[in-house]
């Protein structure tokens, strides 16, 4: 059985799905705005990340850039340390090069408009979409992993989502059910829908009004939705990280470049390893450490255990070896400016934790 898109069931569809909306969205400040700036501001953060995490930092960057001309005068740094802790940090730095192309090529007037703003940094169909739909209302579904979920169990689809083929499969349906008189809310209530009601584990199948016509539900299938192609291997990868400290309280710290992971963030010397390290390992290769002469160094290792923190395609292992030293010559900081520089977050971590 699949959902019969004929037109009458299209409207029923919206108008029930809306109705249900009304009573039962959540109460968020984006939702109570048309700022395209503000919305697009949301749909950023909001990508990969859950609603209770992502609040907060909307809450700081629309106090701290409250426009985005605000945003296009700060550094790509101050950007990156607000954003600190919420990862996939090339998101930040795609927000700060589109705020400086919008002041530059639109004069500070952020967009609303589909075709203006899939050409900005950093922006898909979907986040172009979400605000030009809930901006201005125009007609254009959004389709994030809650309408995938909704969708594909509700229709039958068996298309993997995590393909390109996907895609345009789901925009085609959802662009038949969209409400064409109020798009805005609709393309709401279908994300609210998933999010609440017809969740990743557990969905409340018992109490969806479209569980009669419900392709998954009716075949006792809900677990095998939205079907996936196989994940890529994860990569594990070893990073020992050199915490140096003088005695006039000064330490070291390298910015990330290049096409890695955390790019433009900021980190202590780092010594990477094919496996867990012990200290002659470590020892061993301190004399790649630049900010370090040839003599003995004692080497101790933070809590005498590494960490482990988790990235989409990569397993991070990581240890901090802390050193003292009495001086060092070059490129040194003040311990007491770290709070200026943004960090991955196993490091801002242990900088909570380590007492100086």
């Amino acid at each position: 059985m699949r959902l019969n898109l004929s037109k009458i069931n299209v409207k029923s569809f919206s108008k029930d799905l809306i109705a249900w909306y009304d009573i039962n969205k959540r109460s968020l400040p984006w939702r109570n705005t048309n700022d395209p700036y503000k919305i697009w501001l949301s749909e950023i953060i909001l990508q990969q990340t859950k609603i209770a995490q992502g609040l907060p930092y909307y809450i700081n960057f629309v106090n701290e850039y409250p426009d985005v001309i605000k945003l296009a005068q700060a550094s790509e740094q101050e950007v990156l340390k607000l954003w600190e802790g919420l990862g996939y940090y090339s998101r930040a730095r795609n927000l700060h090069k589109a705020a400086k192309i919008v002041v530059n090529e639109f004069k500070g007037v952020f967009p609303s408009n589909y075709s203006e703003l899939i050409k900005l940094p950093g922006i898909g169909d979907y986040t172009a979409s979400a605000v030009s739909s809930f901006s201005v209302n125009a007609i254009n579904p959004v389709v994030d992993g809650n309408v995938y979920r909704f969708l594909s169990r509700l229709i039958g689809i068996k298309t993997a989502i995590n393909t390109n083929k996907s895609h345009k499969e789901f925009r085609s349906i959802a662009l038949k059910l969209i409400s064409k008189n109020n798009p805005s809310d609709f393309n709401q209530a279908i994300m609210e829908y998933g999010a609440l009601v017809c969740k990743p584990s557990s969905p409340n199948c018992a109490n969806c009004f479209l569980k009669k016509k419900c392709y998954a539900f009716l075949k006792s299938e809900v677990t095998l939705f939205p079907v996936k192609n196989i994940k890529k291997k994860i990569r594990e990868r070893f990073f020992n990280f050199i915490v140096i400290k003088s005695c006039n309280h000064q330490t070291i710290l390298e910015k990330r470049t290049g096409k890695d992971i955390w790019k433009n963030l900021y980190q202590f010397p780092l010594i990477e390893t094919n496996s867990l390290a012990n200290k002659e390992t470590i020892v061993d290769q301190l004399k790649e450490i630049k900010y370090l002469d040839n003599s003995k160094k004692k080497l101790v290792l933070f809590e005498n255990k590494s960490f482990c923190h988790k990235l989409s395609h990569q397993k991070i292992h990581y240890s901090f070896w802390l050193i003292n030293v009495k001086k060092i010559n070059k490129d040194q900081i003040d311990i007491l400016d770290l709070n200026l520089y943004p960090f991955p977050k196993p490091i801002s971590n242990f900088l909570l934790k380590f007492n100086w």
